[in-house]
């Protein structure tokens, strides 16, 4: 599923804002028409909607907004330079949860999009310079390179990064993210501690991040 969908025909305004949501690390398409739209949704889907409704072609950003709203609970954005009081009434009334007008100050919008994934999605991110997880999402950044991470994986490299510096003992990690009754391996640690350097480690065979502290356990620095 992508985090967001940007409607918007012009090319310019699209592509900055794609430009500036790719760098807050959403996954992000762009699409300059109301059928490219819904091609898009009906093909990944995606958390958020930021709809123009004055669009080129047959479809308008109020039928992609109707269209999403039959059966999606999918937050929907819409940002318009028709700020005439029916507009806004309509594009309330088919579904949109939001309305703003254009010209908008990209930084607000910016904003005001991290504040729908934290209230609707629970969104939580851990960072570290160039390494960013975003935990809900469960997708992993490490500079230019994007990975999709597994439950267990996001889940073992959240208690890492949470406490870091601090080692923590194989039981206790192995207990948190499996379970103390579960029927797994602790070998399964393991293996996951390696998929993790493999995606994150410049050299996963002399990690500089998650690093095992013999006889005890793993510490991410």
């Amino acid at each position: 599923m992508l985090d967001i969908i940007v409607v918007e025909d012009n090319e310019e305004i699209g592509k900055l804002l794609c430009d500036f949501l790719r760098k807050d690390n959403y996954t992000v398409s762009l699409a300059s028409t109301g059928e490219k739209a819904l091609n898009l949704y009906n093909r990944y889907g995606a958390n958020l909607v930021v709809l123009d409704i004055m669009l080129p072609g047959a479809v308008d950003g109020f039928a992609v907004c109707s269209k999403i709203r039959e059966d999606s609970n999918t937050h929907i954005l819409i940002a318009s330079a028709k700020t005439d009081k029916e507009s806004k009434l309509r594009g309330l009334e088919i579904g949109a949860d939001d309305y703003i007008e254009k010209p908008y100050d990209i930084d607000i919008l910016r904003a005001k999009i991290k504040g729908i994934f934290k209230r609707k999605y629970g969104q939580e991110e851990y960072s570290d310079s160039s390494i960013i997880l975003n935990y809900p999402t469960r997708t992993l950044s490490v500079g230019s390179k994007k990975f999709d991470l597994s439950e267990k994986e996001a889940e073992l490299l959240k208690i890492l990064m949470e406490n870091k510096n601090t080692t923590l003992k194989k039981n206790y990690l192995f207990n948190a993210v499996w379970g103390s009754d579960s029927e797994s391996e602790m070998q399964t640690l393991t293996v996951h501690i390696k998929w993790l350097r493999d995606k994150i480690e410049k050299d996963p065979k002399e990690p500089k991040h998650i690093v095992t502290v013999w006889g005890v356990g793993y510490r991410y620095e």
